[in-house]
């Protein structure tokens, strides 16, 4: 790897640090800004209509994680092998990437915020697995593991949703699934990073 190719990995790895900070401190701030928002009875795509600073800040945050998402993809694609599964995976987690961007660059009620929100929760796990699968592959079994399992805990609480239900709105699985992406990222971006330093 040049060193030019090293420096833009290395960006590729903090991008994936810092889109799960930046994604949840803008949600919890525009939360944090509309008292009448309810976890069980909203979405959280509901404060990206909200006038004022809470669309704002919810609408940009997600735009900016969704660009930062995707230059992390991008090192991901680096990072596995040049396998078909391995470009697959990257190329997916660079859809969800892009889903990502939507949903914050079409707020709710606007064409396509709909596809763009389901896109971004069923592209996630369907990556995992095949970014998982590489890393099985690379001898880095802990990291495939815990992707697989990411996967499957993003699945899981759609399935709960959808059937014993955390409440009429969507913003608890929303965000735990949020949630499983942003843990799977930041490892895997502090993973990327450390190696690079030991190089």
């Amino acid at each position: 790897m040049s060193k030019n190719e090293d420096f833009w990995f290395r960006v590729a790895a903090v991008c994936g640090i810092l889109t799960p900070i930046i994604a949840f401190t803008c949600i919890s701030a525009a939360i944090a800004l509309y008292p009448p928002f309810s976890w069980t009875d909203n979405a959280l795509s509901d404060l990206g209509v909200v006038e004022g600073a809470v669309s704002m800040i919810f609408n940009g945050g997600l735009m900016l994680s969704g660009i930062l998402a995707l230059t992390f993809a991008i090192g991901v694609q680096n990072y596995l092998d040049k396998s078909v599964k391995g470009k697959v995976g990257a190329f997916l987690f660079a859809l969800d990437a892009i889903a990502l961007i939507a949903i914050g660059a079409f707020p709710e009620g606007t064409a396509p915020h709909y596809p763009a929100s389901l896109a971004f929760f069923v592209l996630f796990p369907i990556a995992m697995l095949f970014i998982g699968a590489v890393l099985v592959k690379k001898n880095e079994k802990p990291m495939a593991v815990f992707s697989f399992l990411a996967a499957i805990f993003a699945i899981a609480v759609w399935v709960f949703q959808y059937t014993v239900g955390f409440g009429k709105g969507v913003a608890i699985p929303e965000t735990l699934t949020s949630l499983a992406v942003s843990v799977w990222a930041l490892v895997l971006g502090f993973k990327m990073l450390k190696q690079r330093i030991k190089q």
